[in-house]
């Protein structure tokens, strides 16, 4: 089949170069003529694990092309792809569909003949609808067939996510639904053949299920991190908590690891997105506004750690931070917690370091002041603390020794729990601190706020 995906971003290029391995023949298109030019020589504008190959390979047997021309490639397409930006509106939260409903309404006016568009955009309920309507009302000639077509990537893991899905959802829409459930199950059929389920429902739930899966994972991270600041009251272990609880069927062990909050370009748009789309329709999802609120708690609560760590004040001390963007295994720094924390530091006086394999190109620009180094021992040289913020697999088998002797003040805080105050006080570090369990060294975290008022 001939697919044509709008929009070269995360979503757009890694559907795009997915299906292409399938066997159909793509073409991506993108308004950007830098990104353009630099795909077809093989330069990826994004990090993905396994992507830059995937990529080569179907361009180079002839499936998979990219273009600036849209009519050119929704000319003879079976179906249209809509992978566009739909990021937070400023002031409101909402999710702005501005670009949504413009390549809704180019794809209308550059079709020469009757195709089924697919909105793989995270979009709110009722957005699919008023595609169907622009298509319709442009080009009231055409049966146009209109199915939502929600995304559940994970970033670093993404192609493993698309080829091995827990489950594909197709929303469709009553008018034209037959001619659209047959070009979305040709699409998918490599997947039938491999029995992962495909979950055929109407728009408006297709648009809610990718809302309410965001949401309640959002929920669930932010319930260990409200868990895990109770345990350090208590005297409680949260990663013995976590694996207590997720072992249980009902509960399951994702999602349950404390950390420093969190970020990327899905969770923090996505619930404020459907935070507001409750409050739209007179029922607020109050679970979901209360998760916004404590995320963003969480990471104040982490810099206040980390001044605890130091004594109470950060003024005139370096600390190193090893890991910037959201999540390991990609280079997006969309909400990441270190661009509340870093500033926040900064703020209270100290100088900060960051290492980081993927985030350095975007950091610097985000991240005024940081100073950028590529070896952690090198940016721990003469450092007052270390901070792990992303738990980067480089970052995961440090020689402690080693890092604790080339400090000034030897102090780790181990935001992504992944060394133990036993090994840490074995390696020479002076404190310790992590998220949900108990360290040694640091004055009570309530001492004294880092976060300048």
């Amino acid at each position: 089949m001939k697919i044509a995906m709008i929009g070269t971003g995360y979503v757009g290029l890694v559907s795009g170069v997915c299906f292409s391995d399938f066997g159909h023949e793509v073409v991506c298109v993108d308004k950007h003529e830098g990104k353009i030019a630099g795909l077809r020589d093989g330069r990826i504008p994004i990090y993905e694990p396994g992507l830059d190959a995937l990529l080569a390979r179907n361009v180079a047997e002839g499936r998979l092309s990219f273009t600036t021309d849209l009519a050119e490639a929704v000319h003879g397409a079976d179906a249209v792809f809509i992978a566009v930006g739909t990021p937070s509106r400023r002031g409101d939260g909402h999710a702005d569909l501005s670009y949504v409903y413009a390549a809704a309404e180019e794809i209308a006016r550059s079709a020469t003949a009757p195709t089924v568009v697919v909105t793989k955009s995270t979009v709110p309920v009722g957005t699919n609808r008023e595609v169907a309507r622009i298509l319709r009302e442009t080009r009231p000639e055409f049966a146009w067939g209109v199915a939502s077509n929600p995304e559940f990537l994970r970033e670093g893991a993404a192609i493993d996510d698309f080829m091995k899905p827990d489950r594909v959802v197709v929303g469709l829409d009553a008018d034209g639904s037959d001619q659209a459930r047959q070009v979305m199950g040709d699409i998918y059929k490599p997947l039938f053949l491999r029995d992962f389920p495909i979950v055929y429902t109407d728009l408006e739930s297709a648009e809610m299920i990718k809302y309410a899966a965001n949401a309640f994972l959002a929920i669930k991270i932010t319930f260990i991190n409200e868990v895990a600041a109770l345990c350090e009251k208590v005297g409680a272990d949260v990663k013995a908590v976590s694996k207590g609880i997720g072992l249980d069927g009902r509960i399951g062990a994702k999602f349950l690891h404390a950390g420093p909050g969190y970020g990327g370009s899905c969770f923090p748009k996505d619930t404020n997105a459907f935070a507001q789309t409750g409050q739209d329709f007179g029922q607020r999802l109050r679970l979901v506004e209360s998760t916004i609120e404590v995320n963003e708690a969480v990471k104040a609560r982490m810099v206040d750690k980390i001044a605890a760590l130091s004594g109470g004040s950060l003024k005139g001390k370096t600390v190193t931070v090893l890991g910037v963007t959201f999540k390991p295994n990609t280079d997006d720094m969309r909400d990441a917690p270190a661009l509340a924390i870093v500033p926040a530091l900064q703020a209270a006086g100290a100088t900060v370091r960051a290492v980081d394999p993927q985030g350095r190109r975007e950091g610097e620009h985000l991240l005024p002041g940081v100073e950028w180094l590529d070896d952690p021992y090198v940016a721990a040289e003469g450092a007052h603390m270390v901070a792990l913020l992303t738990e980067w697999n480089q970052f995961r088998a440090l020689d402690l020794k080693r890092l604790a002797a080339a400090m000034a003040e030897p102090r780790l805080a181990d935001l992504r729990n992944v060394y133990g105050p036993d090994e840490a006080r074995a390696a020479g570090f002076l404190a310790y601190d992590a998220v949900g369990r108990q360290g040694f060294g640091a004055e009570p975290a309530q001492a004294q706020r880092a976060v300048a008022e």
